[in-house]
């Protein structure tokens, strides 16, 4: 059986419908914390169970023997320590084959805030003796064309405090399939997959790309880091994670987000997906 935690989230949604078409749906599994959220899956013959990486008695019954299992690490920037210390609990102590948990890229070498979370759940599940593969997810293009309606009614593209720098992004459905790729295939037991994509852009250069699409001048809005942090406090983000976000686009100043190995590609198969094709999909949406 494989099973994925915070299946209902944009990646586990994403991992699930790839797994569909890979297995017999009678092996796939899902966690959530809302079964109704997950009626579509259920409807399929994916086995849908119910538990909540903030509650550990909740996580008691989440796995079972000798189950492959992917942790998609929490949304909640301060919380995600515990919350995925109680999952690496719950599936040592069920004694599952393997452990599959979405990193950041660069792992111990992420010297940015955003990363510190990621590393301590990293170290504590290489120590609980489970077999794992972690994978060391670079940012999404999505999290920079999902925004791309309001980023243009505010007359640009994207706010950043980076300076000059580039990032290796890829889809969130490359990444997707990457998770796939090791849960159906054997061999991939305690190892680390540095993913990103196979094109590098400046914010400048995506600008430019936006721009051609939309048929209209689109600029990058730079502006100091206590300027940006004040935007994004602004928007209704807390002050401690419009900081954690500050400091990405300071790491992407120093490359942090711009490393390259290919592995990405290697797993799934095939190129990654390109920017620009991220951009026509954020600017149809944008539209609708």
């Amino acid at each position: 059986m494989i099973v994925v935690t915070g299946a209902t989230g944009n990646l586990g949604q994403l991992v699930v419908e790839g797994l569909v078409n890979e297995v017999p749906v009678e092996q796939i599994a899902v966690v959530v914390r809302d079964a109704a959220k997950a009626a579509r899956f259920g409807e399929l013959g994916v086995e849908v169970r119910v538990a909540d990486y903030s509650d550990p008695a909740s996580l008691v019954d989440a796995f079972r023997e000798g189950e492959k299992v992917l942790l998609i690490s929490g949304s909640e920037v301060g919380q995600r320590v515990p919350q995925h210390k109680a999952v690496i609990d719950a599936a040592k102590r069920a004694n599952v084959a393997l452990l599959g948990y979405t990193s950041i890229l660069g792992g111990p070498a992420a010297d940015i805030e955003l990363a510190r979370e990621h590393q301590i759940t990293e170290r504590y599940l290489i120590d609980s003796g489970l077999p794992y593969v972690l994978l060391r997810n670079g940012f999404y293009h999505e999290v920079y064309t999902g925004g791309l309606g309001t980023a243009i009614a505010n007359g640009g593209v994207l706010t950043s405090s980076a300076e000059g720098a580039k990032v290796a992004t890829a889809a969130r459905a490359d990444y997707a399939a990457a998770a796939v790729a090791v849960l159906t295939a054997e061999g991939h037991e305690n190892r680390a997959y540095e993913l990103s994509g196979d094109e590098v852009w400046t914010f400048e250069e995506y600008a430019a790309e936006a721009s051609r699409q939309l048929g209209s001048e689109l600029p990058v809005n730079r502006v100091p880091a206590d300027v940006h942090r004040e935007i994004l406090v602004g928007a209704g983000l807390p002050d401690p994670v419009a900081a954690v976000f500050v400091g990405v686009d300071e790491g992407i100043s120093r490359g942090v987000l711009a490393v390259q190995t290919g592995d990405l590609a290697k797993l799934i198969g095939r190129p990654t997906t390109p920017i620009a094709h991220s951009i026509t999909e954020g600017l149809a949406a944008a539209r609708a």
